[in-house]
């Protein structure tokens, strides 16, 4: 007995180890659309109009991919964010993908249901007589492409990462993670474009993480916070001091845009006598308006100080990768 017992949990032993072989790898990361498989397809956002005797609403959703074919839908009340949301939290539904068809069911709010196919999301509720549909929409950043000024300094135009302590380019002339600006800035101008990797698997701090540090010292963090809260620890946060007013990011794999106004602190005798101020342009959006920079965020590469620093941006083993950056001094 005691030997078939022993070969029973060897047994089980290996069966775990094949299990772990081949479950999906939260870290697995994708950077290019075409090797993303059919979830990258799915995810992302819907808009449509729901027509009520003589008004019509937009409406609008998020769809979260989650791996394995699952996926979370979140209702936008009166638009998308930055294009009509009234700020109210949305509905959220789970689904997953069947023979071809992703399916979400409101289990607990209306027993409403919903299909996407071919791009085109389709609604049904008990509260209204016909289906409403939805069309999956890409958006592009206003700034996207945005050329330097006269007079700025370009940091990254995908011919070289010399400009950048540790500097490295993928082969198609991508900036990529975890590089230190050899030049420092005082006050300045900033405009930075940025991607996240599709990670479907992953959850939190480790899906898509980096973060842009204005002088190596505040953090506007960069993650795959795409349809979620928007907290000071997600995209457009500023880290420890403040979340955006808007979560302003876009599904991953999307070309996004910072654009931020720097001011730095100002110190007498050793002392600071004004703290260091920034206002946030995500996508376009203002999501920080000229807020006030208390201390230098967690995790920065140097304490404040009086002396002007680089532009750093944090390596977090994600491929977050970056295009056409550039600094206006002030």
């Amino acid at each position: 007995m005691l030997r078939i017992i022993g070969c029973l949990s060897i047994l089980a032993v290996l069966l775990s180890l094949v299990t772990a072989a081949t479950a999906a790898d939260p870290r697995t990361a994708y950077t290019d659309p075409a090797e993303a498989g059919p979830d990258f397809k799915i995810q992302g956002e819907y808009v449509g109009t729901l027509e009520g005797g003589d008004t019509e609403r937009k409406i609008a959703a998020q769809i979260i991919a989650l791996g394995d074919g699952k996926f979370r839908a979140v209702a936008v009340s009166g638009g998308l964010p930055g294009d009509g949301w009234n700020g109210k939290k949305g509905h959220e539904v789970e689904g997953a993908t069947v023979d071809g068809k992703t399916v979400f069911k409101d289990e607990k709010g209306g027993g409403g249901s919903a299909t996407v196919k071919d791009g085109v999301m389709t609604v049904t509720n008990k509260s209204v007589e016909a289906a409403f549909t939805l069309k999956k929409v890409e958006r592009k950043s206003p700034t996207l492409g945005a050329k330097p000024p006269a007079g700025a300094v370009v940091l990254f135009d995908g011919t070289t990462p010399d400009n950048f302590k540790g500097g490295r380019m993928t082969e198609d002339g991508l900036l990529m993670e975890g590089v230190t600006s050899k030049q420092n800035f005082d006050s300045f101008t900033y405009h930075m474009e940025f991607r996240t990797p599709f990670m479907p698997q992953a959850r939190g701090q480790g899906r898509g993480n980096s973060g842009f540090y204005a002088q190596g010292r505040y953090e506007v963090q960069i993650l795959d916070s795409f349809g979620l809260e928007g907290r000071d620890n997600e995209c457009g946060g500023i880290y420890s001091i403040g979340p955006p007013s808007v979560n302003m990011c876009f599904p991953p794999l999307s070309w996004q845009t910072y654009d931020v106004e720097f001011t730095a602190a100002v110190f007498e005798d050793g002392k600071k006598v004004k703290s260091a101020r920034a206002t946030v342009r995500h996508n376009g959006v203002v999501i920080h308006d000229n807020v006030e920079l208390t201390h230098s965020t967690t995790a920065s590469p140097m304490k404040e100080g009086p002396e002007p620093g680089p532009v750093f941006l944090q390596n977090h083993n994600n491929p977050v990768r970056y295009r056409n950056i550039w600094v206006v001094e002030k």
